[in-house]
This record gives structure tokens, sequence and C-alpha cells, in this order.
């Protein structure tokens, strides 16, 4: 019997080398790699003034912010609560007017205009123009309206009106962005089922986008809260408590912030502490505001 033995070939074909160290695919990771610690370092670099901002506000402000006669007293007692009723009244007013008036605009916008209404090309035009407004533009304009024109008195009412011009169009883009981004078939399955547009926009597309519409939101009321130049121009400051904001001289965080640097540098802790103040205020809107989206919005298996 006889035995056949085979041997492997010397020049048989050599074993492939794995993809992963062929030249393009090393190119491939050393670029997806210099991307990364790029994003990276971008990240970072933006976090530097952030962070550095937010500590500056915290050391400087936090000492008038623990004594409880800040937030209970007037400021010509010492604290700084009309300022913050003046504040909360002036910006709920606003966004009383805002927010209804900038989701209806979105909604025409997104679910009843056509690519060819004159009607609508003019809205997203003015909202283009309002969006780029300055806030002292817009104060001079209610001014010259409701002092000049109208001759009627200054009060935190009229603030209100100037920062519902600032606040509009950045509640209507807000809107439009995330109506936008509702899947079409949701609408065509409740069209499907007989259930009116009205209804499908109340029950379907305004819940499945009510997260970001309610970020959107809470970035328009966080950049009107802020603004110093309407009640520069609109309202008296006052150091005493008024509850009433279609009557008389209402002070705020930010006309409070501006009279204070004005009495120079021994008032510069309650510049400070009004900063962060202002800033306590926004992140607790924002935060309760989320809270209301998660509660409200759609439930997800």
């Amino acid at each position: 019997m006889t035995m056949t033995v085979t041997t492997s070939s010397p020049t048989a074909d050599p074993v492939k080398k794995p993809s992963g160290f062929t030249p393009l695919a090393k190119r491939r990771r050393l670029t997806d790699h210099v991307v990364r610690v790029t994003v990276i370092a971008a990240l970072l670099v933006a976090l530097v003034p952030l962070v550095w901002l937010v500590s500056t506000l915290v050391i400087r402000g936090i000492e008038p912010l623990l004594d409880i006669d800040w937030w209970t007293l007037p400021e010509r007692k010492g604290g700084a609560a009309n300022a913050i009723v003046g504040t909360l009244m002036q910006t709920a007013l606003a966004a009383v007017i805002s927010i209804p008036l900038g989701i209806f605009v979105a909604i025409y916008l997104v679910e009843y205009a056509t690519k060819k209404s004159v009607l609508a090309r003019v809205t997203t035009f003015m909202v283009d123009i309002l969006s780029g407004v300055p806030s002292i533009v817009a104060a001079l304009f209610v001014y010259a309206v409701w002092r000049t024109t109208l001759g009627l008195p200054r009060s935190g009412f009229v603030v209100a009106i100037a920062l519902v011009l600032l606040m509009v169009p950045l509640v209507v883009r807000a809107t439009e962005e995330m109506l936008k981004i509702v899947p079409q078939d949701l609408r065509e399955a409740s069209y499907a089922l007989g259930i009116p547009k009205w209804k499908t926009i109340v029950k379907i597309v305004l819940p499945t986008a009510l997260s970001g519409i309610v970020t959107g939101v809470m970035l328009a009321i966080a950049r009107v809260m802020g603004e110093s130049a309407p009640v520069l121009i609109l309202v008296g400051s006052t150091r005493a408590m008024n509850w009433n904001p279609f009557d008389g001289n209402q002070e705020s965080l930010p006309l409070m912030m501006v009279q204070q640097y004005n009495n120079g540098p021994g008032a510069f802790d309650k510049v400070w502490g009004a900063a962060l103040c202002l800033v306590i205020l926004v992140a607790i809107v924002y935060f309760g505001a989320k809270i209301v989206s998660k509660i409200f919005a759609p439930k997800t298996s």
C-alpha cells in the first residue's frame, strides 16, 4: 500500500491580512481619532467661559442671597423682593400674550398655509425681521406709540408689551421647527380614522412636539427676562413694592442692577446678587416647564 503525503507548497497564496490593517483602514481610523479629539477640544473650550461665568456669579453673588431679607423685603429695606416680583409679573404678562400668539402663528404656517400663500410669505418675512430687532428698538417703538401718540403713563405692562415683540418670533420659530419634524404618518393615520384636522393638531401633533416647544419657549422667556432696555425706557424705578403692573413704577432685577451699579463700587454686591437671582429664576422656570412637558408628553412603550 502506498501512502501519499501532501505538503504545503511554499508558493501557496499567503494568508490575507485583516482588512483593519490596510492603509485605507488605518487612514480612516486616524481621521476618526483626529476628529474626535478636535470635537472634544472644542467642547472643552466652549465650557471654559460658561463655567467661569457661573462660578463667578456664585462666588460674588451668593452672599446677599443667603440673607432671608433679600427674598422677603423690598429694596428700600435692604432686600430685593420688589424687583423679583416685578420681573416675574412683567415676564408672565409677556408670556401670556406671546406663547399662544406664537404657537397659533406657527400652526398656521406649518399646518394650514400653502407654498403660494401670500399671507404665509409675509408672516415669515415679518417673523424674520422681528427676530433681529434689538431690544432698544422695540422699546423705543412702544414708547413712541404708548407715550408720545397715546399719552398713556409708564408701567410694568408697557414693558411686557415691548417684551412681546422680542418673544413672539422666538416662540414662532421654535414651534414651527418642532411641528415640522412630527411624522406626517401620524397626521395621515388620524385623518384616515375620520378625526378633524383641528383635533389632530390638538391631540396628536402638539403633544408629540411638546417637549421641543417647551424648550423653545423657555429660551424665549430666558431672553426677555434679562432685558434691560425696555425697563430703562418704559417704566420708572421704585424701591417700594408694587403689585399692580398696570399702574405706577415697578422695579425689576435688570433695572435694579443698573441702579445699584450707578451707586458705585459699594453696591456691587447687590449687582452680583441680582444677577445670580435672575439666573436662579430662569433655571427654576426652565426645570418646572420640563417637568410639565414630561407629564403631558405622549407616553412611549
